[in-house]
């Protein structure tokens, strides 16, 4: 006998009869730039560059390095290199204790990778820092390795990368952080005395200590668009001077426009902008 009685159904009813399968977690991202809902897989394939507003988002060291160089041709350096903690510096935890947490986050032993590679056959020393590790910061062992690839350059004449994506000198090293501005600044003196060619490629954010230092001696000065570059940061700068800054200020068009940087390259060119250079300065 047909139901005589058919069921009433309520709002809780329709929505737990529709409820779709839950999405993964991670598998979409919000665009920071135009908001757009982005798959995750798709924006990664497109070197993680919304292909709606071309917004670049944040990579890591060995996402970058695998975008620049020649499959299977990158030659990691002096991994051993890495922070102690020769002040014993607690903040609300021991600086011992955020090194071994950024190691575990990143896989890494600090917030710079180096090596030597292939980029379109020519082959160079690189430096690629990570914004994940302390925020890019540069610590000491960070100034030795960078330094170290400089020398390297040197000894070999290759050309040399470095690529930046930093919060500055690392607070919870002080002094011994700062040293590694003159470190760095007086190996690339030594670096440019021997004729090499040095390409400095700034990323959102480059600050602090390391735009003061080996960030802008660069022979070529390349930025990815948009990308947050300058010492102090914009707030900090306007409480002081108590103006309104202009619009766009310490992004990269606004360096480009008022000669601090050379060139504003979108990720997909940067690779072959970096070979083109290469070629051109004959090495």
């Amino acid at each position: 006998m047909a139901d005589t009685n058919p069921r009433t159904w309520n709002d809780a009813d329709v929505a737990t009869a529709t409820r779709k399968k839950p999405v993964p977690e991670g598998l979409w991202v919000r665009c920071a730039g135009c908001g757009s809902i982005l798959f995750r897989r798709a924006l990664e394939n497109n070197l993680s560059v919304c292909p709606d507003c071309r917004y670049h988002f944040r990579i890591s060291a060995p996402d970058r390095i695998g975008q620049l160089v020649d499959p299977g041709s990158f030659d990691e350096m002096d991994t051993q290199v890495k922070s102690g903690d020769p002040l014993s510096f607690v903040d609300t935890k021991p600086y011992g204790e955020r090194l071994v947490a950024a190691q575990k986050k990143t896989g890494a032993n600090e917030a710079v990778t180096c090596g030597t590679a292939f980029i379109k056959g020519r082959k160079v020393v690189m430096a690629v820092m990570d914004f994940r590790f302390l925020g890019g910061s540069m610590g000491s062992a960070v100034g030795e390795k960078v330094t170290r690839a400089i020398e390297l350059a040197i000894a070999q004449d290759l050309p040399l990368i470095v690529v930046s994506a930093s919060g500055g000198a690392r607070m919870m090293e002080s002094g011994l952080a700062l040293m590694q501005m003159a470190k760095s600044s007086a190996a690339l003196a030594r670096f440019d005395e021997s004729g090499g060619l040095f390409i400095s490629v700034l990323t959102d954010p480059t600050t602090g200590g390391v735009t003061a230092s080996f960030a802008m001696l660069g022979d070529v000065i390349l930025a990815e668009p948009d990308a947050l570059i300058g010492f102090a940061g914009p707030r900090v700068i306007k409480n002081t001077i108590r103006q309104d800054l202009p619009e766009g200020f310490q992004r990269s068009e606004f360096l480009l426009e008022h000669g601090f940087v050379d060139r504003v390259v979108d990720r997909q060119d940067l690779r072959s902008e970096i070979s083109s250079l290469i070629d051109y300065a004959g090495k």
